[in-house]
């Protein structure tokens, strides 16, 4: 995947800007009123529930969609109506990627890189880096589905693109393949490589991601750095009690739990004051074979789409109703 460097001029303008865009579909707002900013060389991560409108505003982005309202500009440019100059500076994996299915994997890549005027090197690179080295003389159509997600990836990235768009990119990939795809990615982020990333996959995102942002029913609900989320939202510590050390009931009683549950051979005590429960249990029998669970990207990002859900919205409007 040999490229040039991205370039260094006007530095001060971001790679993505996104400014009260909208699209709706029928009567459904898929995406409402999202403002965002992404900056050049940072590795983003777009998250929220099916149907929160990732797709669809990572394809306005694109210049795949247009926006009904505001505005988008990728590079200081309008990606819309499809801007051609941009895209050699963008590489584009999405959920439904097209193939030459009648070429091999190799032929296939090869013409995608010709189609960007990338040098035939940068072929055998990629196919290399993203695992499909051994398949280059397979034919497309006989890959597997993963096999065809890491070809759509390669396909994405073999032209050295500044500004990378991969939508759920391991979706099928087993584990080892979305590890070796982890250490791809922090490969290209290191050579300055602005990656906007979408995925259900909370620890990929906690892993990898500078910034994330967290969409529900079409609207930015959060945007920020995983570790600083997960302390500013204070999400909930679990212990894991051995069985038998103490009961469900005098669990509860500890000061500073806030749940008690049974789990997998465990009692697991929720909490805010991690160290004020410790204390309690130490006290009460000693901390042998107790275990600490911190919260993880994961945790605030279910107690943010729960809150921001419309069915929560509208059990809280409820509420308000029946209190007046």
């Amino acid at each position: 995947m040999t490229s040039p460097s991205p370039s260094t001029d006007a530095v001060a303008v971001p790679a993505v800007a996104v400014d009260a865009v909208t699209k709706t579909y029928g009567d459904r707002k898929a995406v409402d009123g999202v403002s965002l900013t992404i900056r050049r060389g940072e590795f983003f991560g777009l998250l929220g529930p099916n149907g929160a409108g990732k797709s669809t505003l990572v394809e306005i982005m694109e210049g795949l969609r247009k926006a009904e309202s505001g505005s988008v500009a990728v590079f200081g440019e309008s990606p819309w109506p499809r801007n051609t100059a941009l895209l050699p500076r963008m590489g584009v994996q999405t959920q439904s990627s097209a193939f030459f299915v009648r070429q091999t994997v190799h032929e296939h890549l090869r013409t995608v890189a010709a189609l960007f005027g990338a040098p035939s090197k940068a072929v055998d690179e990629t196919l290399e880096a993203v695992g499909l080295g051994q398949m280059r003389d397979i034919r497309v159509d006989n890959l597997s589905g993963g096999q065809r997600q890491r070809l759509a990836i390669a396909s994405a990235l073999v032209h050295g693109p500044e500004l990378i768009f991969l939508d759920e990119p391991t979706a099928a990939l087993d584990p080892e393949g979305r590890r070796d795809l982890w250490e791809v990615l922090r490969d290209l982020k290191a050579e300055g490589r602005t990656i906007v990333y979408t995925t259900h996959h909370l620890d990929e995102a906690e892993a990898l991601c500078d910034r994330v942002g967290i969409l529900v029913a079409g609207r930015l609900v959060v945007t920020d750095e995983p570790q600083h989320l997960i302390n500013t939202f204070g999400a909930s510590s679990r212990l894991l009690v051995p069985l038998g050390r103490i009961d469900e009931d005098q669990a509860r009683e500890l000061p500073g739990v806030d749940g008690v549950m049974v789990q997998g051979g465990h009692l697991v005590l929720e909490t805010r004051a991690t160290g004020q429960v410790l204390s309690a249990l130490d006290a009460r029998g000693g901390l042998d074979g107790v275990q600490t669970r911190t919260p993880s990207l994961e945790d605030v990002y279910l107690e943010l789409t729960a809150r921001q859900s419309p069915l929560a919205s509208q059990h809280a409007s409820n509420n308000q109703e029946q209190q007046a």
